[in-house]
């Protein structure tokens, strides 16, 4: 009887080990659009995050501020504005779309804390929406429309210019492409050093790791061109 026991106590262990396979961390990767126009529309469920992410950085290299106008969309390009009407009590705001997401199945758009407050939803949670692109941040070339997007490793960012220029001089011995791009974030100026640009998201993920190996964190960015 006790061996018996001890076999099917095995199985039992067994079959509860392969629950562990399938869980991951990685995230589905959803291309950037490459053409959207002033009119281009969705409709969905849109929802909003808030202080967990608040003074993170976006996909676009900008802190998230749960105060400012701005959403995450999975495949708008960075840089484009979206009027979001909210179907349920007609209410409507313009937000940036500067960050990823939501990566919940049937939502279209996360929208800051201020935006789903100016919508009417901050406690409902979420809503469903019509987002229409106002802003479209593709150039005009005289013959056609066309965006680019690449990709820059962020791996420090400074008030003092001279700081970030110190700091590129260092990177600059070990990775060609850095550089200091200056940002306007909320009335602030900010020097962000990053190393880029690059087409392929992959390339970029070799320097970030580069960089991890020398000591140095750093973070994706996307970069719109």
């Amino acid at each position: 009887m006790k061996k018996y026991f001890v076999i099917l106590t095995i199985l039992l262990m067994g079959g509860c080990a392969p629950l562990n396979i399938f869980k991951t961390t990685k995230t589905k990767h959803y291309p950037t659009m490459t053409k959207v126009y002033t009119g281009y529309h969705e409709t969905g469920i849109a929802s909003w995050y808030g202080s967990d992410f608040h003074g993170r950085p976006t996909a676009s290299g900008e802190i998230y501020n749960m105060y400012a106008m701005t959403a995450a969309h999975k495949t708008l390009p960075l840089g484009t504005y979206v009027n979001v009407k909210n179907l349920e009590n007609g209410r409507e705001a313009v937000v940036k779309i500067n960050d990823r997401g939501p990566f919940v199945k049937g939502r279209i758009i996360d929208l800051s804390y201020k935006a789903a407050k100016k919508l009417g939803m901050a406690n409902k949670g979420t809503a469903k929406v019509r987002i229409t692109v106002v802003k479209s941040p593709f150039n005009y070339n005289g013959k056609n429309f066309y965006f680019k997007q690449y990709y820059a490793v962020q791996i420090a960012s400074f008030k003092i210019y001279s700081n970030a220029m110190e700091f590129k001089k260092v990177l600059k011995k070990y990775f060609s492409k850095t550089y200091v791009k200056k940002v306007n974030v909320d009335g602030d100026t900010f020097y962000r050093v990053l190393i880029g640009n690059y087409l392929n998201k992959y390339d970029a993920e070799r320097i970030l790791n580069k960089c991890n190996k020398l000591g140095y964190d750093g973070f994706i960015v996307e970069i719109d061109k």
